[in-house]
């Protein structure tokens, strides 16, 4: 049994906020989707059942959704906690509005706030008060676990929790969907990444790395050398695991204290190879070197700016309307190309 999105396509008016796609997240796995705030209110909206999609479906093995919402929980951005109650008196009301058999201490424990099971709700820290909401979700004990930006704003202790509760959770073979704007808690807390936007859905590619093997320029090189295909994706390192991106996903590339990074939906990524490595692999892809410190997808290149004679600008059509620097020679070559 898994829950499942079937063609599910949701529009507003004329705008759409993402095309059919399919998903399944199975039981013992934990899978997330990389989205705009947008995108993420939706779905759980469409979760909630407060909105309707405009076209597909969403079901839990072969039953309707709606028929079996029950066995989902969910852990929202906002607290909804009652903060005059203590942190026990918080999970045994939750346990007793779901009729839960859950033990309210072993709960407690699970998220290591057993010593201040006593104290008011509205004298701890923020990350304790996430670490309550998930006693609270772990009490439900559905079959099903929604997370909402769960880790966002965590102190290091917390996330560490958050994460040791994730592993316990599909040993016990439940399901996980992580709803989040940040790749970092993505990569991190999933097995499997998507990015949902108004292209579709898109499988990112995350692969742990060994330990004790650490990644090489020549390690890539010869992984190329070996493969009958090109090689095409560019990869960076986050946290334990490398993420490959497809070229069509990188906004533009930055050289920075002798270190290069990947601009990609607001972030940025540390990649292997240097910028004029970085050039030659992605020409192909219309990528172009606007300056010594830049390389930019003119994919996604809305504007041209010229401030003076010799200073000029790319504007973005990402979300922040980045602007990069174009040279003036560059410019020049940028004309060319344009037939300008």
């Amino acid at each position: 049994m898994s829950l499942r999105f079937i063609n599910a396509e949701k529009r507003i008016h004329d705008s759409i906020i993402f095309p059919p796609f399919n998903l399944s997240v199975n039981r013992g796995q934990s899978v997330a989707i990389y989205s705009s705030v947008n995108v993420r209110e939706q779905l759980i909206q469409l979760l909630l059942e407060d909105v309707r999609l405009s076209s597909g479906e969403v079901k839990i093995g072969n039953d309707s959704y709606g028929e079996n919402k029950q066995i989902v929980g969910f852990l929202f951005l906002g607290s909804g906690l009652y903060e005059r109650l203590s942190v026990e008196e918080m999970v045994a009301f939750t346990k007793k509005l779901y009729t839960s058999h859950e033990s309210v201490v072993e709960v407690i424990d699970t998220v290591q706030l057993g010593s201040k099971r006593k104290v008011k709700i509205r004298q701890l820290s923020y990350s304790e008060r996430k670490r309550v909401q998930l006693a609270c979700l772990l009490v439900q004990n559905p079959t099903y676990y929604v997370f909402e930006e769960a880790d966002q704003n965590l102190d290091l202790e917390s996330k560490r929790i958050f994460l040791a509760v994730l592993q316990t959770l599909k040993q016990k073979e439940k399901g996980a969907l992580i709803l989040t704007g940040n790749m970092e808690s993505a990569i991190t807390g999933a097995d499997e990444v998507f990015r949902l936007d108004d292209y579709g859905l898109h499988s990112i590619q995350v692969h742990d790395i060994p330990e004790d093997e650490p990644v090489a320029d020549e390690t890539l090189a010869s992984a190329e050398s070996i493969q009958p295909v090109r090689f095409e994706k560019i990869p960076t390192k986050v946290n334990e695991k490398i993420v490959l991106f497809d070229p069509t996903e990188i906004d533009y590339i930055e050289s920075n204290a002798g270190q290069t990074y990947l601009h990609i939906k607001g972030e940025s990524f540390p990649a292997n190879f240097t910028l004029s490595e970085l050039e030659g692999r992605l020409l192909p892809f219309g990528f172009f070197r606007c300056h010594r410190s830049y390389i930019v997808n003119l994919q996604k290149v809305r504007e041209v700016i010229t401030w003076t004679r010799n200073s000029y600008s790319l504007v973005l059509e990402d979300t922040e309307k980045s602007t990069i620097p174009l040279s003036k020679t560059k410019m020049v070559e940028l004309k060319e190309m344009l037939g300008l």
